[in-house]
Parts: structure tokens; C-alpha cells; sequence
């Protein structure tokens, strides 16, 4: 009889009664991720900054084609302000500081900023 308990227990049989009595299984529930926040870059007109060099950032910075660079440029140009994109933290903020640096290589006073959407 003893020589038959050993057996049941090798075979996952206990003395309980049937197989895979007293077996549990252990599952992992992954971890949600949350989405990043994101940013829009905006640009502010200004009376000084040409509408050429406006157009020629937003195609440089932004990979905008030449139609959509043109109306965004007329946005902030008529509204004082326009959004030139939607980003994460990080790439909205090299996006900034890219407009920015250019402005101020070519002298011109066009500010750039961002803000959550």
C-alpha cells in the first residue's frame, strides 16, 4: 500500500482522491502602459519674421508640403498664433528649440512654444 502512495503522488495523483488535486496555476497580468501626454508647438506671428521663412521653417522643422505650410503660416498670420504640430514632451520640445535656433541664425524674432493638449 505504501508503494502504491508513492506512485499516486509521482503520477500527480494525491491522497485526496483524483489527479491535479491541489495544483494551482499562477497567472501574471502585464502591466498597463499609459499613453504619453502630448504637446502642441505653437507659433506666434509676429510683424517681422518673413512669410517666406515662416513657410521654409515649417517645411524644415515640421515636414510639412509646401500647401500646408502655406495655410498654417496664414493661420497664425490672421489668428497671431497657430499649431504647427502634436508631440510627445521630448520631440515637441527639440521641435521648440529647432524653430528657435533658426529664428535667431537668420535674426528674426519669431517665437515658438508648447503647451498640453
Amino acid at each position: 500500500m505504501a508503494e502504491d502512495n508513492e506512485n499516486d503522488q509521482e503520477n500527480g495523483n494525491d491522497d485526496n482522491g483524483g489527479p491535479g488535486q491541489g495544483v494551482g496555476v499562477v497567472t501574471k497580468t502585464a502591466p498597463k502602459t499609459k499613453r504619453p501626454s502630448l504637446y502642441k508647438v505653437l507659433l506666434l506671428n509676429d510683424d517681422y519674421t518673413p512669410q517666406e521663412f515662416v513657410v521654409w521653417l515649417l517645411q524644415a522643422v515640421f515636414k510639412k508640403d509646401a500647401e500646408d505650410a502655406v495655410r498654417i503660416m496664414m493661420h497664425v498670420h490672421q489668428s497671431g498664433i497657430g499649431v504647427c504640430g502634436v508631440y510627445t514632451y521630448e520631440i515637441a520640445e527639440t521641435k521648440v528649440a529647432q524653430v528657435m535656433e533658426l529664428s535667431r541664425r537668420n535674426q528674426h524674432p519669431l517665437q515658438c512654444t508648447m503647451e498640453r493638449e
